[in-house]
């Protein structure tokens, strides 16, 4: 009871005064493990394997910088002024060129050039997902692409893989399993070569299986490609659209193969489905950097881009081989991992016991960063499973950095022996032995 003249008394008051106002959608956007991970993971005592960053040293930087200053001295007026939403014409036929080394034939009007290949993702998720549908993605998958479906309120469901990727029978179980409940399955969204973050290739002699299987339920399949040209051995494989152009959105970036920062991908699109992906485009964006675009197309047109792509096959297969052997030389008996043949990334799978999630605030304070499993499924699991990203560090730094996570972990299994386990223990799921170059 409040006395004469004093103010009423208030209930507990909201650290966000907007909280009541936020549509409901946004209680599933949360921010990812690997993001949070950013500000310790640079401080440069610590060796951070846990971001995808591309090898930038590699680029001709010397020569990109006096490019970019004779585009804006010759075409300034138009790099610096608004655009189509669609993306500058030159850019989309030279996508066009790129996508076919994988096979792919696509006409430039079918592509629609947006900010990173991230954003192609989150517009294709928006046009065709209302709350409550399905879909369908590989356990593990991309921490992007699981934000991207949780922000529009769709479902998860995981589908098994092995050493040669997606499994197509269990595809098929997942597709029944989902049918039986009366959901609405939307699209299978797969990264096909050199998976983020488990590192496998979807084998070629399955790809038509799991066209087929989607196919013959009304599945869309969305394909992210952003390493398929980044294989060690020189092999490109054919594209999932090549194949099947009708029902296959394909997602692609100059993020790996020529500079992140600039933030340049595309969709390729069934010719119906580009018309809503460009009104999506207009919505968001309304057009993508004209400069950007420019930068890029430029870059295609005057140096050697495919020469430049050998150039970071032979660095990021460097740090692979780095990667490995610290791993054969360094990790505790118990531990797996495969070899991958393009990318960015090993997939390891850790004794039992050990939870990488709840051991990884330990690492960081032992100057070591990863991505822990936990983080690539929407559901919770691989906490027997971290991710390592051997793309940015240098070989040295690499193996300085497995020597210390595999310390870590040692002291976590001596804690599991004394004490029992140090994390919840959930379920492991998902490509524990990833590929036969296992140890």
């Amino acid at each position: 009871m409040n006395l004469p003249g004093q103010p009423a008394k208030q209930g507990p008051r909201s650290l966000d005064p907007h909280l009541r106002r936020y549509a409901a959608r946004t209680a599933g956007m949360t921010a990812s493990e690997i993001r949070a991970l950013f500000a310790v993971a640079s401080r440069p005592e610590v060796v951070s394997l846990a971001g995808g960053m591309p090898h930038l040293a590699a680029l001709p930087l010397d020569s990109l910088s006096a490019e970019v200053g004779q585009l804006i001295a010759e075409d300034g007026l138009v790099a610096l002024q608004y655009g189509s939403a669609q993306g500058i014409p030159e850019l989309r036929e030279q996508i066009c060129e790129v996508m076919a080394l994988e096979g792919v034939d696509a006409h430039p009007d079918d592509v629609v050039v947006t900010v990173g290949s991230q954003m192609g993702l989150d517009m294709v998720t928006r046009i065709f997902c209302d709350p409550g549908d399905v879909v369908l993605a590989e356990g593990p998958s991309y921490v992007g692409a699981l934000g991207s479906f949780s922000a529009y309120q769709a479902q998860v469901v995981h589908v098994g893989m092995d050493a040669d990727g997606l499994v197509p029978e269990n595809l098929r179980e997942a597709i029944a399993a989902v049918e039986r409940t009366g959901r609405r399955i939307k699209f299978l969204y797969t990264i096909p070569n050199f998976h983020n973050p488990a590192g496998v290739t979807l084998a070629v002699a399955r790809r038509a299986e799991v066209l087929e299987i989607c196919r013959r339920h009304g599945i869309l399949v969305v394909e992210d490609n952003p390493y398929g040209l980044l294989g060690f051995d020189g092999v490109t494989y054919p594209a999932l659209r090549s194949t099947d152009p009708d029902n296959v959105v394909y997602l692609g970036s100059f993020s790996k193969t020529f500079a992140a920062g600039l933030r340049v991908g595309w969709v390729l699109a069934p010719h119906a489905v580009r018309e809503k992906l460009v009104l999506a485009a207009e919505s968001a964006t309304l057009c993508p950097p004209t400069l950007n675009q420019m930068v890029v197309s430029r870059y295609l047109a005057t140096h050697d881009w495919k020469g430049q792509i050998k150039t970071y096959r032979e660095a990021y297969r460097e740090r692979r081989d780095a990667a490995v052997s610290a791993l054969e030389q360094h990790m505790p008996r118990g531990s797996t991992w495969n070899k991958p043949h393009g990318g960015f990334y090993v997939w390891v799978t850790v004794p039992e016991g050990v939870d990488t999630k709840a051991m990884l605030p330990r690492a960081i304070t032992q100057r070591v960063a990863y991505a822990s499993g936990t983080g690539f499924y929407a559901d919770g699991l691989g906490s027997r499973q971290l991710r390592i990203s051997y793309c940015y560090p240098t070989p040295e730094r690499i193996r300085e950095g497995v020597r210390r996570l595999a310390n870590v972990i040692k002291d976590e299994m001596e804690l599991h022996e004394t004490f029992g386990p140090t994390g919840p223990g959930r379920a492991v799921q998902g490509p524990q032995n990833p590929s036969p170059d296992t140890a």
